[in-house]
């Protein structure tokens, strides 16, 4: 069964990005490569705070809408609800 991962990222500056990928450390390695032109590159997010799995596309899709949708304090309380420190969770995959 296929994997889609909607997933919190942030930089320095503590800009909130919220994206869905099928395969999140390849997805990763793209953040922090600056591989994809646009707005993560530009502002140089690239540090993974939060993620979740779903098993089909509509779900991830839907949901990444959805937190997308949030006020900047809610997104920020799903953050520390699992990640209090904010560590990147992705810092030692590469």
């Amino acid at each position: 069964m296929r994997q889609y991962y909607v997933y919190i990222l942030t930089n320095k500056s503590g800009t909130l990005y919220v994206g869905v990928t099928n395969d999140l450390e390849r997805r990763m390695s793209e953040h922090k490569g600056s591989l994809v032109p646009g707005f993560t590159k530009k502002y140089k997010i690239d540090q993974l705070m939060y993620y979740e799995e779903a098993n089909d596309v509509r779900e991830a899709i839907a949901r990444e809408k959805q937190i997308k949708g949030w006020r900047r304090e809610k997104k920020i309380a799903l953050i520390e609800a699992d990640n209090p420190t904010w560590q990147d969770l992705s810092a030692d995959w590469f």
